[in-house]
């Protein structure tokens, strides 16, 4: 009989850093589960895709209920889906609070919690969540004062999920990053975003993915906030 594989969840998966971890934890032979708001079904037997809406109450546990029923167990969650709006802090609207602590933390909430319960029956496993090094280094270039208010309490749980859950075998990490590669940001900003990080370039998918690799695969690593940002958060 063969062995059960691993299982990984990844949200905000249908693009963008998501849609690569697919085939990074395919690689490593995890079953992978996908969701997004709306995302292709895949012809593999091992990819299961969930169509979720991670701010929305309820979808989450959902999410890892389909994980649960198609293989049994769940070993990784990445948090990956997460909102950004850059604006002046008073120009901010109640839709705009709304909109990103729906999905930076209500998302990050629903899934976790389903998930660690899961994790904590089996015996173990691993939280990863996407964060951001404006955290660390605010620059008034980038006026962000939502992202900093929810990425910086998801860095804050991650270190608590990683000392309340560490006798039991589930780790908690989080990537934080500075100005990725990605369709969101226009060509046009390229040049501008590349020279807010010391490296002087805009941070790759692949240097995203083989972060979380490292983390995934180092089991005396837990309670890390690895910054993946161009040398961003260390200063100017």
């Amino acid at each position: 009989m063969s062995e059960q594989p691993k299982v990984a969840i990844i949200t905000g998966a249908s693009r963008g850093i998501g849609a690569a971890l697919i085939p990074a934890y395919r690689k490593l032979g995890f079953a992978v589960v996908a969701a997004a708001r709306s995302i292709d079904d895949q012809h593999d037997p091992e990819l299961l895709t969930v169509s979720a809406d991670v701010s929305v109450p309820g979808d989450g546990a959902r999410i890892v209920d389909a994980a649960l029923q198609r293989f049994g167990r769940v070993d990784t969650v990445v948090n990956n889906a997460g909102i950004f709006v850059a604006k002046p802090f008073t120009e901010y609207t109640d839709d705009d609070y709304d909109a990103v602590t729906g999905v930076n933390l209500r998302g990050f909430f629903d899934v976790s919690r389903s998930a660690v319960a899961a994790m904590t029956q089996q015996g173990g496993g691993h939280l990863v969540t996407v964060s951001t090094s404006l955290v660390d280094h605010a620059n008034s270039a980038v006026p962000s004062a939502l992202a900093s208010l929810t990425k910086g309490g998801l860095n804050a749980v991650t270190k608590a999920l990683a000392i309340e859950y560490a006798d039991r075998g589930i780790r908690a990490n989080a990537v934080s990053l500075g100005v990725i590669r990605t369709p969101m940001h226009p060509p046009s900003t390229h040049a501008a975003l590349a020279r807010l990080h010391p490296l002087g370039r805009m941070g790759d998918i692949d240097d995203v993915v083989e972060a979380i690799m490292y983390l995934e695969q180092a089991p005396f690593v837990t309670g890390e906030i690895l910054h993946v940002d161009g040398g961003q958060s260390a200063g100017h």
